[in-house]
């Protein structure tokens, strides 16, 4: 695992790759590698979350779990899919959101969410890889102490961001926030297990460039190219 990060975040993370976790999570990637274990996202876009979205541009953040784990899926970016790869079932409910939210919104006919994190969402996923057709492989391993210091960097250092926290797991993330300072939606996940239990009708997208646009900053083009 190499880290080529861009500088904004190494600056508030580098203290992180010196610490034991993360030489243990390094050590534990190796030796799947060696092995010959498949391992998504690929090196180049571990990272891809960070590096798509500088710390200085962070406005939002869209908090995952896990890296999709089927073939050209999983390109780090948290609830993404890679042109050409069927759009998955928790997406394709947050389209439906979309569409009932923020007026002439059209889903797109692909799931690459790159031109949202270009706009200072952060996608990211409290674990950043996973073993090829095995959900949760890679948890418990490291990548979630990392996370949750990508989350308390952006708590202590930033002001105004607005995390939407999805299901239970992201809403535990919300202990790392300091709500005074920062704004948290919460809402069901868009899984279809329970995108019905308050995901649907929830307007986080709306309501995200609402806080915005209250502290002068840019409202999200939530309309994705074609």
């Amino acid at each position: 695992m190499s880290v080529n990060l861009e500088p904004g975040w190494l600056a508030v993370l580098e203290q992180e790759f010196k610490k034991e976790y993360m030489v243990s999570l390094r050590a534990f990637l190796e030796e799947e590698k060696r092995r010959g274990v498949q391992i998504y996202p690929k090196g180049s876009d571990i990272f891809n979350a960070l590096n798509t979205t500088p710390f200085d541009r962070v406005q939002v953040v869209i908090l995952g779990q896990d890296p999709y784990h089927g073939a050209g899926q999983a390109h780090g970016l948290s609830f993404s899919v890679q042109k050409g790869v069927t759009i998955p079932p928790s997406l394709k409910n947050i389209y439906k959101e979309l569409e009932a939210d923020i007026p002439g919104f059209t889903p797109p006919a692909h799931g690459n969410l790159t031109y949202w994190a270009e706009q200072g969402i952060l996608l990211l996923n409290a674990t950043l890889t996973v073993r090829a057709a095995e959900a949760g492989s890679h948890q418990k391993r490291g990548w979630e102490q990392f996370t949750d210091e990508v989350i308390r960097a952006l708590s202590s250092k930033k002001k105004n961001v607005v995390f939407l926290l999805w299901g239970r797991y992201a809403q535990e993330k919300a202990a790392l926030i300091d709500e005074t300072k920062h704004h948290v939606l919460r809402a069901a996940h868009p899984s279809p297990f329970s995108v019905h239990n308050g995901f649907f009708g929830c307007k986080h997208f709306s309501k995200t460039n609402e806080l915005l646009r209250q502290n002068n900053l840019h409202p999200i083009d939530w309309q994705i190219p074609a």
